[in-house]
């Protein structure tokens, strides 16, 4: 377990160094449709709303952590699964912009490009994206909304949540070369691609080790 970090310059010097020394792995689409989604780093407040996993902050604090949504019930595709906010790469738009215009329309969260820290590594689904992970600095981010057409509920996953020593989960699925990735939170565990998303953030950006995810697969219910 690191140091307790607080959500400081400090802090967002490290995530910067790590990130710009960072070789990403970036991937062709390959007949794939692009999407994009955001890894906002925002402080812990109310909640968070994960089962087993109590919030032993302040209703706000100077410790840090990360977004999460729960889809809502009512979207066509991985319905009431956990994820990062983010969605389809509109034609002309970067990664980053994506990733900026899907945080303000799923959860009311406004930044502009100073707040864009950079890229991890692209990750191939079996449902048929290649999605774009951007790394986003938040630090003041209260006033969230959930879009009720994509977003049942917001949670802000404390940071050292991350750095569990049982994380991360694998397992063998038939039919899957690579070991299934996930990552524990609370008494839950989330899937990937997001897992792997968690993953190499945790591995890279707070314990300073490059660390490939692409490989890793999907269960069987995030393959349609």
């Amino acid at each position: 377990m690191l140091p307790a970090q607080r959500l400081d310059e400090s802090f967002l010097a490290q995530l910067r160094e790590r990130v710009r020394g960072f070789d990403v792995l970036a991937l062709p689409s390959e007949g794939r449709r692009r999407a994009a989604v955001a890894l906002a780093v925002v402080e812990e407040g109310p909640g968070p709303d994960i089962p087993g996993l109590a919030c032993s902050a302040p209703p706000w604090s100077e410790a840090p952590a990360l977004l999460l949504t729960r889809r809502s019930a009512g979207m066509r595709a991985h319905a009431g699964q956990w994820a990062l906010p983010g969605g389809r790469i509109d034609e002309g738009e970067l990664p980053e912009e994506a990733a900026r215009r899907e945080l303000q329309e799923e959860v009311g969260l406004a930044v502009d490009d100073t707040a864009v820290i950079g890229r991890l590594d692209d990750y191939a689904t079996r449902s048929g994206y290649v999605i774009t992970p951007v790394l986003v600095w938040a630090p003041r981010a209260r006033d969230l909304a959930a879009n009720p057409a994509e977003v049942a509920s917001i949670h802000r996953l404390p940071l050292v949540e991350l750095q569990r020593k049982d994380a991360p989960l694998l397992n063998k699925v038939k039919g899957a070369e690579h070991p299934v990735l996930r990552m524990p939170i609370g008494s839950a565990w989330i899937a990937a691609p997001t897992a792997a998303f968690l993953y190499q953030f945790r591995e890279l950006c707070l314990f300073g080790r490059p660390t490939r995810v692409a490989h890793y697969d999907q269960p069987f219910f995030a393959w349609g």
